[in-house]
């Protein structure tokens, strides 16, 4: 671990990195619905936009059919992440682990935003079964933003 992503470090620059806490990770999760999934389909690594709903950690995802799903099929290993930057101050949390298609007659909880991306597409949902989840928060001195135009 470099000394930046130790809980509470300072870094040259002055601002300081922190590692959340799970229940930190969970916390920020929880209340947003949109990040982006990345996962390897055979020599390929894919970035994608997504909506998903999380609570109780438990991770659920709207998917049209695809390589998502393909992905899913194929249990490969997949990361969500999420940020947030404001004045001073961000954070980021990944989410590590494997896609799962839902049984037949299994219904997610949570389930994922109502509205999705594209009207008229059929959709499923899976879920993300985290493996590792992992977030650090950064703040620094919000004059340096307004001075750089940041």
């Amino acid at each position: 671990m470099s000394p930046d992503e130790t809980s509470g470090t300072e870094t040259g620059s002055g601002a300081v990195v922190e590692r959340l806490s799970l229940e930190d990770c969970w916390d920020v999760l929880e209340p947003e619905s949109f990040g982006r999934l990345a996962y390897r389909l055979v020599d390929e690594v894919h970035v994608v936009p997504i909506d998903y709903a999380a609570d109780g950690h438990r991770i659920h995802l709207r998917t049209g059919a695809g390589n998502k799903l393909l992905a899913a099929a194929l249990e490969s290993d997949v990361a969500l992440e999420i940020d947030w930057r404001g004045t001073g101050a961000a954070w980021s949390v990944v989410v590590r682990g494997r896609l799962r298609r839902l049984e037949p007659g299994e219904s997610p909880s949570p389930a994922p935003p109502v509205r999705p991306w594209l009207e008229g597409v059929d959709h499923e949902v899976v879920e993300l079964v985290a493996v590792d989840v992992a977030g650090r928060r950064f703040t620094w001195d919000a004059e340096a933003d307004r001075s750089t135009g940041a």
